[in-house]
């Protein structure tokens, strides 16, 4: 007779018998129950903008509450298309080219159900978002990997070449990148994409990072480049540029027969995105560009000041380029790898990091290095620099 505990696992699904809980979240609940200062999860606890806020509640108190289309209110929709164009460079019919998703996770959710068989190939840069590589494996994916190397996160474009197959489905750019911050150049997207229309494969591009950028840095979408109109599947959202991650609203575009398949998958899982939240959000298309442009300055002071407290603490801080994460090198800390010093960031100075070797391919790769997330207020940041400052007298 089986024992309870394998009765149970009896139950499972083979194609979750792999997955664990990201390190992400094991290290936010173990902060929260230490009581620390969480510089791990990318949860941005900015406040939402206030024009934002107002029609939220304008929105619930007007009952706004029904199911919409699954692809999303006709509204939303066309300042999605708007923006797109405005801003990516791209033009889309938004009664076609535009679905709302339930964050830009949803999209690629649906994409990759819509898009990956399972044994097709799927490349992905490593270090990657660990939910890329998470929902890839759940669509049985076979992925190839293309390293981006620190300091300035660039990839041998032979690498790169060598990674496509008769068999690549599909590329998975994000960029910004989450975790190393890197922001993808119009060089190195002309590449990816002459690549993906000599072996026919799809662009699959996280962009929800696409307004924080740091010095001369500029976002690139591959879906404005020649030929991969009908090839891109452009993923991005609401969540980091105004502060909602928990208000779960993205969207995908990209060619209509594409969408058609991404909006039944995104009625299948989810029926709607959220609705009230959807006639809320297009108060921020009306928000200035200064509110771009002071969102941009202000992380610039805040990674600045991260990576001032790092400096002083002997971790070695590995620039991003956009986003608002931060690789740091920890051999400097005497300590034998990620993990230990993870634990040893949170117990002794009560700040919470993510270990590396959760964005590799190649675990060695992450061994010496922690990611910090600095989307705090400034309070929080602050205390968690001078934690982290006086790491030099707390070591083992």
């Amino acid at each position: 007779m089986k024992s309870p505990e394998n009765l149970l696992k009896s139950f499972f699904a083979e194609r979750i018998k792999g997955l664990v809980q990201s390190d992400i979240r094991r290290m936010s609940r173990e902060c929260e129950r230490l009581g620390g200062i969480n510089l791990g999860q990318g949860i941005c606890d900015q406040p939402v903008p206030d024009s934002v806020k107002e029609a939220a509640k304008s929105a619930i108190d007007r009952d706004r509450s029904i199911y919409s289309k699954f692809e999303g209110i006709d509204p939303l929709r066309e300042r999605i298309a708007a923006k797109m164009a405005d801003y990516n460079g791209i033009r889309c019919d938004p009664d076609r080219e535009v679905v709302v998703t339930v964050g830009s996770t949803g999209g690629f959710v649906a994409a990759c159900l819509a898009f990956v068989e399972p044994g097709d190939e799927v490349i992905l840069f490593s270090p990657f978002y660990g939910y890329h590589r998470n929902i890839l494996s759940l669509c049985e994916a076979t992925l190839r990997f293309v390293t981006l190397h620190p300091p300035n996160w660039s990839f041998d474009p032979a690498d790169l070449e060598r990674s496509f197959t008769e068999k690549t489905a599909a590329v998975i750019i994000n960029t910004p990148s989450n975790p190393c911050g890197k922001v993808f150049s119009r060089q190195e997207l002309i590449l990816i994409a002459s690549l993906c229309q000599k072996h026919g494969a799809l662009a699959i591009t996280d962009e929800i990072y696409e307004y924080i950028l740091y010095g001369e840095h500029r976002h690139v979408s591959i879906g404005s480049l020649p030929g991969m109109e009908e090839r891109t599947i452009t993923l991005s959202g609401f969540s980091k540029t105004y502060n909602m991650t928990g208000w779960r609203l993205g969207y995908a575009v990209g060619a209509a027969p594409l969408m058609e398949k991404i909006g039944l998958l995104n009625d299948l899982l989810y029926i709607c995105a959220p609705t009230p939240l959807q006639h809320a959000v297009m108060a921020a298309f009306d928000l200035p560009p200064s509110y771009y442009d002071q969102l941009c300055a202000d992380y610039a002071r805040k990674l600045e000041m991260t990576c001032a407290a790092c400096d002083e603490a002997g971790i070695r801080p590995l620039l991003p380029q956009g986003a608002y994460y931060l690789l740091a090198d920890i051999s400097g800390l005497g300590l034998s790898d990620d993990k230990e010093a993870a634990n040893f960031l949170l117990g002794r100075a009560g700040v919470a990091s993510v270990p590396g070797t959760s964005f590799y391919a190649d675990p060695e790769d992450g061994r010496q290095q922690v990611r910090l997330c600095f989307a705090k207020q400034d309070g929080d940041l602050e205390e968690a620099c001078r934690r982290l400052r006086g790491i030099r007298t707390a070591r083992p």
